[in-house]
Formats: structure tokens, sequence, C-alpha cells
């Protein structure tokens, strides 16, 4: 089991930058691949971005390209999302998560450790 514990959520203005935590704690190496989700109240939960473990390959979502990045550090089993320009249309719950297989995803259900979110609000 992993248990994924995320921080760094808060209110920012647009324009803005928060930066993003997910620290893993349990069976890490069962983590290969780290992402990050975000849900928006009314909508269904969406892909924004991924990382993996060996390779350290990373993919972001379109809507968030060039103004996110994510990163993570092995050694202290913690993921981040660096995020800068922020929009209001970026407020959402933001989680983490983990799968177990080492090829990157893009949907939810093929991760299998979530953590429990951060409010991430944007206001105009």
């Amino acid at each position: 089991q992993v248990q994924l514990e995320e921080s760094g959520g808060g209110l920012v203005q647009a324009g803005g930058s928060l930066r993003l935590s997910c620290a893993a704690s349990g069976r890490t190496s069962s983590s290969a691949v780290m992402g990050w989700f975000r849900q928006a109240p009314g909508k269904e939960r969406e892909f924004v971005a991924a990382i993996s473990r060996v390779e350290s390959t990373t993919s972001v979502t379109d809507s968030v390209q060039g103004r996110f990045s994510i990163s993570r550090d092995d050694a202290k089993n913690t993921m981040y999302l660096e995020m800068s320009s922020l929009k209001p249309e970026d407020t959402a719950v933001y989680y983490c998560a983990a799968r177990t297989l080492s090829s990157l995803a893009w949907r939810a259900e093929d991760y299998q450790y979530w953590g429990q979110g951060t409010q991430v609000t944007v206001s105009s």
C-alpha cells in the first residue's frame, strides 16, 4: 500500500504561483508513476500531469502546458507541481495519485493510490 498526502494548496490571485507537494509513504516502490489530477465543482476529475520514477519522463496536459511543471525527489519520496500564471479556471481540488506500472497514464482509473486532495482557489 502507498499513502499519499498533498499539501500546498490555498487561495491565490490570478497570475500568481503555488507549489503543491505530494508526500508518499508506505510501499513507495509501488509508485512507479505519480500524477496530479484536478476536479472542479460539477466537473469530472481530469488529468494534469504525470512523472515516471525510473526515467523521469513527464507528461503535462495541454491546458497547463508552459505554466505548470511536475517533478519528483525520490530521496524524499515527494512529488511536486509548480504552478504559475494561475487562472481562475485552474480552481479545483488537486489530487495526487500513484500507479504501480511504469508507463505513463492519463486516466484516473489507471492509478491505484490517491491522496485526499488539496484545494486550489484562484481569484480573478
